[in-house]
Formats: C-alpha cells, structure tokens, sequence
C-alpha cells in the first residue's frame, strides 16, 4: 500500500489558500490545513477555513498567535483603532493592512510542524497581486525562507516551500479554481467580518475583479453592488 504524500499549507478559508488546497488534493496529496488566530478583528475566516477543510476531509487545526498579535498594534487586520481601507490593492492605503512579518512567522510554524510529521511540502497561497504591498509575499522572501529551512533543519526532515501561484495573477487564481472545482463559495476574503462580504474593501475589490476578469461564475454575496 503507497502512502501519499502530506502537504501541510498555511490556510486562512481565503480565495488563494482554498485554491490551493485544491490543487494539492488534485495531485493526490494528504492535506495538513494550519490556520493562525493572530488576534486579527474578526474570526469570519476561521469559520470558513474549518467549513474548507471539512469539504476536502482534511486534518485541520487553528494555532493561537493571539498573543503575539496582541503585541503588534498598527495594522487594520488586527488593531480596532487603524480603519479598514476600502479601494483597490494596489492604493497606497493598502499598506494600514500589513501584518508586519506575518507570512514569515506563520511559514515558520508550518515548517517545524511539517518537519516533525514527515511532509513533503509546505504551501503557501501567496500570488503576484501581493507583491506591490507585503514584502513576505515576494519571491525574494520565499528564496530566502528556503534557504533558512534548509539550514535551520540541516540533518533533519526538511520540506520543500512551494507557492505554485507566486508569479500568477488573482484572475489567474479565478480561473484555477474553477478548473478545480475549488470549494471558493465556502472561502472567505473580507477584511471587515461582516454577515456579507462588504465589497468595498481591499480584498472585496481584488476578488470580485479576478471573477469578473476571469469570466468565471462568483459565488460571493457582497453587501454593496446588490449582491
């Protein structure tokens, strides 16, 4: 009997992450979803990455950051003073929504996780639409992290770090998705944790135009636009 590899992904129940989660399925991969309570303002996410996991019938569990989190005031994700901004990602206010470190540190965990379960793979959902704004998003960090896992678990299980969308567009992902029958009614995108998606938002903004542009059916209600 063949065991299947495990892919253990840093997975928010966003748009990317819940993409990505298909892709591996579809290469036949054993999925390890770590999702990350960094004390960020709302829990909507959460819920939607649990909805996800379940949907592929993968281990899922929620590492609590909200410590750490606490202690990082300044970002509109996880301080009720700085207002989230609405608009389009590539605005300079887009830069009140950065985490500072936040992929570096989540990647971290999944590696030392990964390490001592034996997977093969670590992922991250990160694509090109964050390059402009998160640093940890870029493919410089990405080298850059590699080359810290091989060194930090040198003479031990070391993971590869794949980001298969790092160099492909949101519309990119859009379209992805729907080739794979990505679960993406369930995901959660809207920095403001409302009933609805708010549609106004950053990441409200960047997922209805990679549906539109893609020319893929979205399955989000947003609470502006009528839908």
């Amino acid at each position: 009997m063949t065991t299947r590899p495990l892919a253990v992904l840093s997975f928010s129940g966003g748009m990317d992450s819940t993409t990505l989660a298909a892709y591996y399925a579809a290469q036949d991969y054993d999925l390890l979803l770590l999702s990350f309570d960094y004390g960020q303002r709302h829990a909507r996410e959460l819920d939607s990455a649990r909805q996800v996991a379940a949907h592929f019938g993968a281990e899922h569990h929620v590492v609590d950051l909200s410590t750490v989190g606490a202690l990082m005031p300044g970002s509109a994700l996880t301080d009720a003073a700085v207002a989230v901004p609405d608009g389009h990602y590539a605005e300079e206010s887009m830069r009140a929504t950065v985490v500072p470190n936040r992929n570096a540190i989540m990647a971290n965990i999944a590696v030392g996780i990964a390490s001592a379960r034996g997977a093969k793979v670590v992922a991250l959902g990160i694509h090109a639409g964050d390059h402009a704004v998160y640093p940890d998003c870029r493919p410089e960090f990405l080298h850059g992290l590699q080359y810290s896992v091989d060194r930090a678990l040198d003479g031990f299980h070391t993971p590869r770090i794949e980001a298969p969308f790092i160099n492909e567009s949101k519309t990119w992902i859009a379209s992805r998705a729907a080739e794979l029958d990505a679960p993406l009614h369930l995901s959660w995108s809207c920095y403001k944790g409302g009933e609805l998606h708010c549609g106004t938002c950053g990441t409200c903004t960047e997922r209805k135009e990679a549906f539109e542009d893609a020319g893929v059916y979205d399955p989000t209600d947003y609470a502006e636009a009528g839908r």
